[in-house]
């Protein structure tokens, strides 16, 4: 996130060579994507939950799950930690035939399937002319919160990690770019993010992956995790506005999110260390209080705890 390198502006695609496997998988995603494109959205709802209790039996990842959740909730009976584990198969499995099927959405498709709570704190923070940042995690479904905000009229960009199936990737961009969310790749934020923000511009970020030996270390659960320091340095550097963000699914048979958005104040003490430092804190301990809420909708497939405090060369 805070890596220096702008990389080079993507060749176009009819000029670009891809692997024959990345073309094979690409080809087996579009077919999947019109299958459930083609399916009511109750039935591709279904489907997707289908998919993820297979792949649950399959036992890909499980134990990463496993880890994960005793981690987050030590004092969890195994039948709670099973139990959770196979709801969170289910909801990435529900998400992911929801990502699918953002081509059929416009951005009245999107309004009408969200509701918000502090938008109007959101819309008088946009009105200081600072920007605005919107920091989530992967909870709930974080594509459609930044779909929520360019469907309510305010031109959000949003970072993203390139793919490493160009194919995949372009596919996701133009599914993005259609419900008016612009992507920066990770390389190119510390060039565009500015640029953004004093243009008044708001910028959404995943901010809840493994950080490796950059990353700053923060409680998560009652355990230090590396974790990127990119939101808070771009907020102290720029003055502007933090919001911690999620779209969290609601129940029921619909398909709907509810976008909820809490500025979170920070103070500029001088030391910037100590100030990124507080408000990284505070970003995590706000996203673990949405995720102990309905821990099911949270990614516990990715090794959140991997990098240790000892690793780090200082």
């Amino acid at each position: 996130m805070t890596d220096s390198t702008v990389p080079d502006a993507p060749a176009p695609a009819a000029k670009r060579r891809h692997p024959p496997a990345h073309r094979l998988e690409f080809a087996l995603a579009r077919s999947l994507e019109k299958t459930v494109s083609a399916l009511p959205e109750r039935a591709a709802d279904r489907f997707g939950a289908g998919v993820g209790r297979r792949i649950h039996a399959l036992g890909i990842r499980r134990e990463i799950v496993n880890e994960n959740l005793r981690i987050a909730f030590p004092e969890a009976s195994e039948d709670w930690i099973a139990a959770t584990r196979l709801a969170a198969y289910e909801h990435l499995g529900r998400e992911a035939a929801a990502m699918l099927r953002l081509s059929r959405l416009d951005e009245r498709a999107v309004t009408e399937r969200t509701t918000t709570s502090g938008w109007d704190e959101v819309q008088e923070a946009r009105s200081l002319g600072r920007g605005i940042l919107l920091v989530t995690g992967h909870y709930g479904n974080w594509e459609m919160a930044a779909a929520a905000v360019a469907s309510r009229g305010v031109p959000i960009a949003a970072i993203v990690r390139r793919q490493g199936n160009r194919l995949v990737d372009e596919r996701l961009q133009l599914l993005r770019n259609n419900l008016g969310v612009e992507t920066i790749y990770q390389g190119q934020a510390p060039a565009r993010v500015p640029r953004i923000l004093r243009s008044n511009g708001v910028v959404g970020i995943v901010g809840d992956q493994d950080a490796r030996r950059s990353g700053i270390f923060v409680p998560f659960f009652n355990r230090l995790a590396s974790t990127h320091r990119g939101p808070a340095l771009f907020a102290l550097r720029l003055g502007a506005p933090v919001f911690s963000c999620i779209a969290r699914r609601l129940p029921g048979d619909d398909v709907r999110y509810e976008i909820i958005g809490r500025r979170v104040e920070y103070e500029k003490t001088g030391d910037l260390d100590r100030d990124v430092l507080s408000l990284t804190t505070e970003l995590a301990a706000r996203l673990e209080k949405e995720v102990r809420a309905a821990p099911e909708q949270y990614f516990w497939f990715h090794k959140r705890w991997k990098t240790r405090p000892s690793d780090r060369t200082y």
